[in-house]
């Protein structure tokens, strides 16, 4: 603020302009009494007072130097005002109340959902009042929240930085409704996804976002959003009538303040995609390579029942874990296979000892897995992270023996012209910008990412077409079967044979969705969201329309 208030100064009073009397201490008018913080640690907030003091001494001192005066606020007669309390607990009115308030901007503290403590957790749902389950919000999101009912009751623009989770995946449609609608605040300027703070290894600490929020009513006429191309380097600036909390352009749209919500069965006519198998058996029945040698010499007749066991690791790098099927398996071949029943028995030992009533009911039947689907015929695996070094999720054919683990998702008898639909930009498009995250990389899900895919209209013609390109991108990546999918689809190391079949295949899909080409991700995501919104149109019609009925919750399927 005073850097900043030192470029006023100079437009106001050039160097040539400048009076030779000119009283510079009426001019500043930042000081550190101007300054509200709540800090949750004692020794923190004391360092706050104390940096907030010393960076005003360093720009006193910059003053002084720029006009040739001395400029000193000794004795200190000002002081910051930081609280040593939770801000969460905190009632920010008796800090600074809401209509004296200018900005508010800070680092909330970034605890995923699953990390919380319960206390954490209990304060996450009593700020977001969600009912139910109370929503999977990460702890950042009650900051915005507060901050936003805080706005609302005086006239603070918000300027927060965040985990990147709170602009994809599930927690979109949990939180930003509540920011729009219960808040009633507008994105105003944000910084897309990239990566704050490295290590020696070059290796990002965490990847956030910046959003600035105001109220509704204070709302600028254009919006000013910073992408970064790879969450690295410096960002490109661009002006919109309106952002998406997907932070893309969201002018096209009906709704500017549209979220994609996770749906449990497919809207868009595919067919169901299922989760692989979560085999809940404490590892007692998964092998390495080497421990499956080893384990078949003194158990050879398990071998029909040890399956290839992949999962997301397995798929793209190439390596191979074997899990024993043994569902099929008739007691009598069971009780023939002693070091089998030893295995079972720890099986049925761990899942008595888990804490959930579940997976105690699952020790009764040590040969079945918790749930998930093993195909009987071929099937496409689409593993369910994946680096965001490569450009196109690696999707791939399988067929038995093979078993897909839980870190995989299961699609059987695909036909060809829904590969190339999955395995195109238009896809991973979607993928990018309503996915979720496990740090940068992509997380590939059901509910929000395949069931909610706009599907282009097509023809027999047109699916005759696309199973001939994708069926030259599975032809070029059969041109190198000593390389792993990593290898093949590693931006720097991807065959010229591979890129030009997924290009050809990528011109084909986007002209089925409309004639010009997309200039970039952006360009196509925001025109998913539009059919999204077309889409859903109808089924929120419905909604609106049929009173609300409990639903039963789905059972696993063992």
């Amino acid at each position: 603020m005073r850097t900043l208030e030192l470029e006023v100064l100079r437009e106001l009073h050039p160097p040539d302009q400048r009076q030779q009397v000119l009283d510079i201490e009426h001019l500043i008018r930042v000081n550190v009494s101007q300054f509200y913080g709540i800090e949750i640690g004692e020794f923190p907030a004391r360092i706050a007072e104390v940096a907030l003091w010393m960076t005003d001494h360093i720009a006193n001192n910059r003053v002084s130097f720029e006009f040739g005066q001395v400029f000193r606020r000794i004795p200190l007669r000002a002081a910051p005002h930081i609280h040593h309390a939770d801000a969460l607990e905190k009632d920010w009115q008796t800090v600074l109340p809401a209509g004296e308030c200018d900005y508010l901007f800070g680092n909330p503290p970034f605890i995923g959902a699953k990390y919380q403590t319960e206390l954490q957790r209990a304060q996450v749902r009593r700020v977001a009042q969600l009912g139910g389950s109370g929503g999977t919000l990460d702890y950042v999101a009650a900051w915005f929240l507060i901050g936003g009912a805080y706005a609302r009751a005086g006239k603070a623009r918000i300027g927060f930085v965040a985990t990147n989770s709170i602009t994809q995946g599930e927690q979109v449609a949990q939180l930003w409704p509540l920011l729009f609608h219960r808040c009633g605040l507008e994105i105003v300027f944000a910084h897309s996804t990239f990566a704050w703070g490295s290590d020696a290894r070059g290796m990002a600490h965490v990847h956030v976002v910046i959003l600035g929020l105001t109220r509704r009513e204070d709302e600028p006429k254009t919006k000013r959003l910073f992408a970064y191309a790879d969450g690295k380097g410096d960002p490109v600036e661009s002006s919109h009538a309106k952002l998406s909390p997907y932070l893309i352009d969201a002018s096209t749209l009906g709704d500017p303040h549209l979220v994609v919500r996770e749906a449990s069965r497919p809207i868009n006519g595919l067919p169901p995609l299922t989760m692989g198998v979560k085999p809940n058996e404490g590892g007692h029945l998964i092998f390495t390579p080497e421990e499956r040698g080893d384990f078949l010499k003194i158990e050879p007749d398990a071998a029909p029942f040890m399956h290839p066991f992949v999962g997301a690791e397995e798929l793209i790098n190439g390596k191979m874990r074997y899990i024993l099927v043994l569902k099929e398996a008739t007691p009598a071949r069971l009780r023939s296979l002693p070091h089998v029943l030893e295995r079972l028995e720890r099986v049925r030992q761990k899942r008595l000892a888990s804490q959930k009533a579940p997976t105690r009911v699952l020790a009764d039947t040590p040969t079945r897995f918790e749930c998930g689907l093993i195909p009987l015929g071929p099937f496409l695996a689409i593993p369910k992270v994946s680096s965001e070094r490569r450009e196109y999720v690696p999707i791939v054919y399988l067929e038995p023996p093979v078993v897909a683990s839980d870190l995989a998702q299961v699609l059987p008898d695909v036909p060809l012209w829904l590969f190339a639909i999955l395995t195109s930009r238009m896809h991973m498009a979607w993928l990018r910008t309503v996915g979720g995250r496990l740090k940068s990389d992509y997380r590939y899900t059901i509910d929000i990412v395949y069931n909610t895919f706009p599907l282009p209209l097509l023809t027999d013609a047109d699916k005759a077409r696309l199973d001939a390109l994708a069926q030259k991108v599975l032809e070029a990546r059969a041109l190198f079967p000593d390389s792993s999918l990593a290898d093949l689809y590693d931006r720097l190391t991807m065959p010229p044979a591979l890129r030009k079949a997924h290009s050809t295949l990528d011109t084909a899909v986007e002209k089925l969705y409309r004639p010009q080409p997309f200039v970039d991700d952006r360009e196509r995501a925001t025109h998913l969201l539009t059919r999204y919104e077309a889409m859903t149109a109808p089924l929120l019609a419905l909604a609106q329309q049929k009173p609300k009925r409990k639903r039963p919750v789905p059972q696993p399927t063992p």
